[in-house]
């Protein structure tokens, strides 16, 4: 494996980056995206399942899992502080370290939550170090997605960008299947009585093997080429003067940002939605077994592994926003059906809706990391591309079943949800035409931004 410089390369010329160099970081950076959505679904799970009972006991179901779902939400306000922090040291320190980093965060909160004591044993502690140890949780995937992206999209050959991109989402649904799976096993290896007792500290546990992943990361990957160059090029410009990418990013490109979080806002909403929200209410209010739901999620989600990069892979050939726009408009025409679907509480229904609306999402994740990544210059990607999805992440994602609960207990029928993901999907509808039309006039404030912004919607330079 070819030596590069711990930051800033020198006047040397850069080594040739090999197609193994390429396959080995695209596939350390899928891996590192897999494990820390692992570790991030995985509280999702317990937050619908187990956590009202056992950290925010009450007389009231609908408060305990609202308690829940509400600690599951401080999980994604943490998030932009990670992207923030993250971003920083990550165009100016370099994407390896700092994803190394988030890693190793989110394998050491994981695993702490898997030995919490719960409120019966320690009282008002137990929620209190729940929250703490999930506010944690959130820095780190909040840090993580922004570097697990790059070290994929950087290293992608020409013409490539959206399909090596493709490989970090699929974190998500691989994150899924596996929290899915093992909470499944879980729940197989232990009585029913045991499994709030001990089982589901199971999936928790698990974490640790996360640091097995950081010291690869750490020993056998290179720096990105991208932020190399970058970095050379600053340094001669810079002539000792240190420059600040968040300060840029909120000076000229809030914007771009604010429209990208915006686009990005009913497919993260509506993820979290058919992921935690809907386990909740098929479980609570439509009676379904807890473990058929599991089954159904994990079904769902093991398909989409196949849209996600054939979604990319399109938008290398007739740009990113075109298949963008697409996913937010099913989604917008779903939602009423969806629910119509799920309220007949049967199973071949339930895998119909959820199925159909996770497929309008992954037709909109497959192109989302090289798209975010297009809209912003090298030397502050990471700043810029982190806090625009993180922005999606805390006002779509984290709040969306919370939210849900509420408008079910409000008006007693799911068509409230329905009408709050059709807003969300206007508001992304409107995000995604804005970019489009930013991109086409040329607004963005360097040559290369403006290049890469004609490639996301389909005009080549």
């Amino acid at each position: 494996m070819a030596e590069s410089a711990p930051n800033v390369p020198g006047t040397a010329a850069e080594p040739t980056i090999t197609v193994t160099q390429r396959r080995r970081a695209a596939t350390a950076a899928a891996l590192a995206s897999t494990v820390e959505w692992y570790d991030y679904f995985v509280f999702g799970i317990a937050a619908a399942l187990v956590f009202g009972k056992t950290f925010f006991p009450t007389t009231n179901p609908a408060a305990g899992v609202l308690a829940s779902f509400a600690t599951f939400a401080v999980g994604f306000l943490a998030r932009p502080l990670g992207g923030i922090i993250a971003g920083s040291l990550g165009d100016k320190r370099g994407r390896k370290p700092v994803l190394v980093l988030a890693i190793a965060l989110m394998g050491a909160a994981t695993t702490l939550i898997g030995v919490l004591p719960t409120y019966d044993t320690i009282g008002i502690g137990a929620p209190i170090l729940l929250v703490l140890l999930r506010l944690v949780q959130g820095v780190a995937v909040g840090a993580q997605w922004g570097g697990a992206m790059l070290l994929a999209t950087e290293y992608a050959p020409p013409g490539k960008r959206g399909l090596y991109g493709s490989l970090v989402q699929l974190g998500v649904p691989l994150g899924v299947v596996l929290a899915n799976t093992v909470f499944l096993v879980a729940a197989e290896i232990a009585p029913p009585s045991d499994f709030l007792t001990w089982a589901w500290r199971i999936p928790f546990l698990v974490g640790i093997l996360v640091l097995g992943l950081a010291w690869y990361l750490h020993a056998k990957i290179d720096e990105t080429p991208e932020y190399r160059r970058a970095a050379a090029k600053q340094a001669a410009e810079e002539r000792g003067h240190a420059k600040s990418p968040l300060r840029d990013i909120l000076r000229d490109h809030k914007g771009t940002v604010l429209l990208a979080g915006g686009s990005f806002m009913v497919n993260t909403a509506t993820f979290y939605i058919l992921l935690n929200g809907v386990l909740d209410y098929t479980t609570r209010h439509l009676g379904m077994s807890r473990t058929t739901v599991l089954v159904a999620t994990l079904l769902i989600s093991t398909l989409q592994l196949a849209i996600i990069p054939l979604s990319a892979k399109l938008s290398d050939r007739i740009g990113r926003l075109k298949i963008y726009t697409f996913g937010a408009a099913g989604i917008a025409l779903w939602a009423i059906p969806m629910f119509l679907l799920i309220d007949t509480a049967s199973l071949p229904l339930l895998v119909i809706a959820s199925f159909v609306g996770s497929m309008f999402l992954g037709i909109m994740y497959g192109p989302q990391a090289a798209l975010f990544a297009e809209l912003f210059t090298a030397e502050m990607r990471y700043t810029g591309a982190s806090l625009g999805y993180q922005i999606s992440a805390v006002v779509g994602g984290g709040l969306a079943p919370f939210i849900m609960v509420l408008l079910l207990e409000s008006t007693g029928t799911s068509m409230s949800v329905s009408l709050y993901i059709i807003v969300l999907a206007l508001i992304s509808l409107g995000s995604i035409a804005l970019l489009a039309k930013r991109a086409k006039r040329g607004t963005q404030s360097t040559s290369d931004s403006l290049d890469r912004s004609r490639e996301a919607v389909g005009d080549q330079p």
